[in-house]
């Protein structure tokens, strides 16, 4: 089974909502937006009943490189993470 493409969600909202494609793209593209700024701004955005996006830091730790085996530091960092919703897990499982 093929996953949908943006063009192909699109249409699908469009559809559903009665909204034009336009609006239907220019709405996804703030909210994407919004999502950002949120999580840069106070670590985290929800999606009500499908999950949200958290900014983490990660702390400093040893790995391994897979090419040569040696042991090298992993410096810390902060990223961001989807927390799925217990709602959306449920509904798909």
């Amino acid at each position: 089974m093929a996953k949908m493409t943006k063009s192909q969600e699109i249409a699908a909202l469009a559809e559903a909502t009665g909204l034009s494609k336009k609006d239907v793209n220019s709405f996804l593209e703030k909210m994407v937006e919004l999502a950002l700024k949120e999580v840069k701004k106070n670590g985290q955005f929800t999606l009500p009943g499908l999950g949200k996006l958290v900014k983490v830091h990660r702390a400093e730790r040893m790995g391994r490189n897979p090419a040569t085996g040696a042991t090298i530091k992993i410096p810390a960092k902060t990223v961001v993470k989807f927390r799925v919703a217990k709602q959306a897990k449920e509904a798909v499982l």
